[in-house]
């Protein structure tokens, strides 16, 4: 399997050099990778209306009449799996960076060893994001990407699962807490939640990222802010 990997830079000079790091990082690490240059946002989102199947976005923020926030806003329309890292000589868009989940921010020019370390925290993520769900319904196997899930419920025997679609087996909630990692957190005896998703959280509910708000079950509140803090 090859990593694909779009460096996206009007700069041919600092993309270049961007490239040469991501490939002797691939070599070090003994893994192949699909490396792409791409002299501008509306070159790349050109590409990507026809494939979506990217890794990892290495992004210049000041580029032409589109910018990379902007870019990495319509990406993130459509794909929470990628991981999107800004590389940039202008550090005024940091905050923005955060409404896209960006992974990072390096500022150019480009320390390699500090590159190196950020496209290693890319490649974990990555395949943690990787990690699905199988729920077998009606005689066919379902596979749910687990950073699809904003939360789980259980009503008497059944558990829901809120993705994209919505899933109704009937398991326990356990049953689910053991296949899930540690980005979900268990919220009482009916609820687990995906704690990426949570956008604010009082001492009776919580609402996540889509505007759902739940109600937070007595007790809940502190154990998940420390998850929630253990998390971030």
């Amino acid at each position: 399997m090859a990593y694909r990997v779009a460096i996206v830079d009007d700069s041919a000079k600092d993309a270049e050099f961007v490239q040469d790091i991501l490939n002797s990082w691939a070599k070090e690490r003994q893994f192949r990778i699909q490396g792409e240059v791409f002299a501008s946002a509306e070159s790349f989102l050109f590409r990507y209306a026809e494939d979506k199947e990217w890794d990892i976005l290495l992004l210049d923020i000041e580029m032409g009449a589109m910018d990379g926030v902007t870019m990495a806003k319509k990406v993130r329309r459509d794909n929470e799996a990628v991981q999107i890292v800004f590389i940039t000589g202008y550090s005024d868009y940091i905050a923005e960076g955060y409404e896209v989940a960006a992974l990072h921010y390096l500022m150019k020019p480009v320390n390699r060893e500090k590159l190196l370390t950020v496209l290693d925290r890319a490649l974990e993520k990555r395949k943690q994001e990787e990690r699905c769900l199988n729920l077998e319904l009606s005689g066919e196997m379902v596979r749910i990407p687990f950073y699809e899930i904003r939360y789980l419920d259980v009503r008497q025997n059944y558990v829901t699962i809120h993705a994209r679609t919505e899933y109704t087996v009937k398991r326990s909630l356990g049953d689910f807490e053991k296949e899930l990692d540690i980005r979900f957190c268990r919220v009482g005896r009916a609820m687990i939640l995906n704690l990426k998703y949570i956008q604010r959280v009082t001492k009776t509910e919580v609402r996540l990222s889509d505007g759902t708000v739940l109600p937070l079950p007595r007790g809940a509140y502190e154990p998940l802010n420390r998850a929630i803090i253990q998390h971030t």
